[in-house]
């Protein structure tokens, strides 16, 4: 999928948390599972020029799009999802991001119990936006590392299927839920867009599980790339990581340089925008995402 174009291009919508919503409701995901929860499904008609006014008119914002977002990228991903179930499908959420206890102990926490009206069910969303860079083995496998390399693909599909999914069935789930009045069945549905970066070497693999097709990028160690080659460049700070970027003026060549030192010095993975031009006095939009490494890593 070309996440620019589509429908309605994402480049048409300048308000930040508006573009990342859009981005959201038509994102593919890196599982398929027979629990995966697929947005566009139930996209109501207008919804596209619902996002227009929102972004022509900031002020008409739902309130959580109008604070500041958190540094935390999940938590930020969490509160896009919230207005995705509520002020653009139209669905009540019985329960967030609530601990499930036992004995004092955290046993683990769903992140939504909501009420499809769609189809007149109740479902418990578990949900993740994840950005794994391919690295081949010897074996003929690739691991998918997160820019955390303790984050893995397989690790986290593993437990979003098989343990995440399945919190409603613990007792003291199900006391947590009876607390809120929830007493029939529940439909597990998981929810996990984000993107794959591939490596240089044309000898990786992608798991059978990730849909044909996913968003991809590339992966570089900082020693692998030169000054000219990042011309263009910009670091994508958090939440832009999520959806394309544009912006105005070119991007300075100073700041890629500079950002390459910052990977070297710290030890720590950034992710670039390559940015172009269509016209000569158009916005500089996104191309691709790489995310370079320093030579530690993973």
């Amino acid at each position: 999928m070309d996440e620019k174009t589509g429908l309605y291009s994402l480049f048409d919508l300048h308000t930040p948390a508006v573009r990342h919503l859009a981005w959201l409701c038509q994102a593919p995901q890196l599982l398929r599972s027979p629990l995966s929860f697929e947005p566009s499904r139930y996209l109501p008609d207008g919804y596209q020029a619902l996002l227009r006014h929102w972004d022509q008119h900031p002020d008409t914002l739902p309130p959580l799009l109008r604070e500041t977002p958190p540094k935390r990228l999940g938590f930020y991903f969490e509160r896009l999802y919230r207005v995705l179930l509520e002020d653009i499908l139209g669905w009540e959420i019985v329960i967030q991001n609530r601990q499930i206890q036992a004995n004092g102990r955290t046993l683990g926490e769903l992140d939504f119990v909501v009420h499809n009206r769609h189809e007149g069910r109740l479902e418990h969303h578990e949900i993740a936006i994840k950005y794994y860079l391919g690295v081949p083995q010897t074996n003929g496998h690739t691991r998918w590392y997160g820019p955390n390399a303790k984050d893995r693909l397989d690790l986290k599909t593993s437990r979003m299927i098989n343990t995440q999914s399945q919190r409603t069935r613990l007792p003291e789930a199900q006391a947590l839920l009876a607390e809120a009045g929830i007493s029939g069945p529940i439909t597990p549905r998981l929810f996990m867009p984000g993107y794959l970066f591939y490596p240089r070497q044309p000898d990786y693999a992608i798991p059978d599980y990730v849909p044909e097709d996913h968003l991809a990028g590339r992966w570089r160690y900082v020693s692998e790339l030169a000054a000219s080659s990042t011309r263009h460049w910009v670091v994508l700070n958090k939440p832009d990581w999520i959806g394309p970027w544009q912006q105005v003026d070119a991007p300075p060549e100073e700041a890629s340089v500079l950002a390459l030192d910052t990977i070297e010095q710290k030890h720590v993975p950034l992710l670039f925008a390559a940015l172009a031009q269509n016209e000569p006095d158009g916005p500089w939009r996104e191309v691709e995402k790489i995310f370079v490494v320093p030579e530690s890593w993973p």
